[in-house]
Formats: C-alpha cells, sequence, structure tokens
C-alpha cells in the first residue's frame, strides 16, 4: 500500500481522521471537488447536509475508482462547507459514516475542513476535492 496513516505523539488524537499520510507510492491521483451531483448532474439531497455529504464521498470514491485507487489510497481530504458551524459536525460525520457502509471503506486521511460563503451552485451545502497515491 503506497499511503501510511499516522497519529504522531504530541499531537491530538483525531477520531475522524490522522494527522499524518506518508505516500510511498510513485503515481498522484488527483479529483476535482466532488459536490452532490449524481451521474446525470442532478443535485442529491438538496437542503440535507448528511445526503450531500454521503453523495460527495461516494463521487469521489467513483472518481478514484476510474483511476485505479480506493478511498484506501487517499492521501489528503479536504471538505468545504457552506456556512460552517460547529453545530453541523453531526450531520457531516453521519453523512460520512453513511458512505463508508455503503463503499465498505473507512477514509481516515488528513482533512481540513473548511467554511465557505458558497459553492458553485446554492443547492449545493458541501463539496470534497481529495488526493490519492497509488503505486
Amino acid at each position: 500500500m503506497a499511503i501510511t496513516l499516522l497519529n504522531p505523539s504530541g499531537l491530538p488524537e483525531i477520531d475522524v481522521y490522522r494527522q499524518v499520510s506518508v505516500a510511498s507510492g510513485s503515481k498522484l491521483v488527483f479529483v476535482a471537488g466532488q459536490v452532490a451531483w449524481d451521474d446525470k448532474g442532478v443535485t442529491v439531497g438538496e437542503g440535507d447536509l448528511a445526503a450531500q455529504v454521503e453523495r460527495c464521498y461516494l463521487n469521489v470514491a467513483t472518481a478514484l475508482a476510474e483511476a485505479g485507487a480506493s478511498l484506501s489510497d487517499l492521501a489528503k481530504l479536504t471538505v468545504y462547507v457552506v456556512d460552517w458551524t460547529p453545530d453541523k459536525m453531526p450531520q457531516l460525520l453521519e453523512g460520512i459514516a453513511r458512505a463508508t457502509a455503503a463503499l465498505g471503506e473507512t477514509p481516515v486521511p488528513p482533512a481540513t475542513l473548511i467554511g465557505v460563503a458558497a459553492l458553485d451552485v446554492p443547492e449545493h451545502l458541501v463539496e470534497v476535492e481529495a488526493t490519492a497515491v497509488i503505486d
């Protein structure tokens, strides 16, 4: 496997991700920010953050698979959430849990959560971009 995930001593251990990703593979996979579109470009889960997070993660997995990668190859995730407030965390985690249950994998690479004013269209509440490394 090209990715080793670590939680260094001296940094807090976070349940939903690891603090460090060490990549030893030779092929980088960059996935553009994925929003809650189905394969026809229709927004899934309008107004439902958990449903949109789930769809974003499923779309990331689809994009990775096309490149010969999977969630276990993720080196880094960046999650953009419209009008982020900490009280939205349970919905975010619910969406991730539903996606990982559907996919049978739990991605825990280093992740950054960024609150934004808006995304590409008003219906989108979240966008997830990913970087993976494979041999």
